[in-house]
């Protein structure tokens, strides 16, 4: 494996992206579970969702509320595994009836690490919908194999964890679902999506999380990655991007302001719904006021007003 990698980190057992002692992002659990700490360190995830609503943040990072598991996610999980399992064959045994036939044994293997996902379907008696869901899967797989060929490539990284520390002393973290490194040295970053690809005017909200991989991958070994590559198997699209350093010097500029923000919010305990369309996929409006809720009581200490501050 070429050396600009190898060092990056090892893969964690979870499959979703965590923060280190900021709590998880979807883990279920009830609250209180461990004892509240300030946020240390930020991956793509967890930056989205703060863009995406500072209230989001607050209740999946530092109060930890559960989140119930969804079909669409679980999906991506399971899908996610097969394809990670798949390069353990030989590369004339990376076909799509062997992807296939994966998807039983890692259904399994996923219950047995995330029994909540269980709930999926437990007023599923028939098991049809389970069956349908599963098949759904299925598709997604069989997709990817129109898009890529996975016999002619050897991933350097599968599920590769991934740190790096900036001279602020902000830690950047994250889950790479597969890094391939050419003959010449030159690094490629490859992300599966299970939905489908964002419309143009969308396109660098989706790049946002490549550029932040790339930024980490650049501060492990400085080596700017050739490509950054998108697979949505939902539509069937490829999209890439290659990134130079000046976009990489930009994410790391945004990062800082952004974890700047997140440290005043955790100073102050000011965390502030930010309500949008995705409001009505949240799991949280019992607890947010845009939606009549109160938030729990604030785990963490609040730093006094400035004198005169009112």
């Amino acid at each position: 494996m070429d050396s600009s990698i190898e060092d990056a980190g090892a893969r964690p057992g979870a499959v979703q992206d965590t923060e280190a002692a900021g709590g998880s992002g979807a883990a279920a659990g009830s609250v209180g579970e461990r004892a509240a700490m300030a946020p240390t360190s930020l991956s793509p995830s967890r930056a989205s969702d703060f863009m995406q609503c500072p209230l989001l943040y607050r209740f999946r990072v530092i109060d930890r509320l559960p989140e119930k598991p969804s079909e669409a996610a679980t999906r991506g999980t399971l899908v996610h595994a097969v394809l990670e399992r798949l390069f353990d064959a030989p590369a004339g045994e990376r076909t799509a009836p062997q992807a296939k036939a994966l998807i039983p044994g890692q259904w399994d293997r996923l219950r047995e690490s995330r029994p909540e996902v269980g709930e999926l379907f437990a007023d599923d008696p028939e098991g049809e919908r389970l069956a349908r869901w599963l098949g759904e899967a299925e598709q997604l797989v069989e997709r990817w194999f129109t898009l890529e060929d996975p016999s002619r490539l050897e991933p350097a990284e599968r599920e590769l964890f991934v740190e790096a520390e900036l001279e602020s002393g902000l830690r950047l973290r994250g889950i790479i679902d597969r890094v391939d490194v050419a003959p010449t040295g030159e690094v490629r970053i490859v992300d599966y999506k299970t939905g489908k690809a964002p419309r143009p005017e969308y396109a660098e909200g989706a790049l946002f999380q490549m550029k932040f991989y790339a930024l980490v991958v650049w501060r492990l070994k400085r080596v700017v990655p050739r490509r950054l590559q998108l697979v949505y198997l939902g539509s069937g699209d490829v999209l890439t991007y290659d990134p130079v350093l000046a976009d990489l010097e930009r994410v790391e500029r945004k990062l800082l302001a952004l974890w700047e923000a997140i440290r005043q919010a955790t100073e102050s305990g000011e965390w502030r719904p930010r309500p949008t369309k995705l409001c009505g996929w949240c799991d949280h409006q019992a607890h947010c006021p845009e939606f009549g809720g109160t938030p729990p009581p604030y785990p963490l200490p609040v730093r006094a007003p400035e004198s005169g501050a009112g």
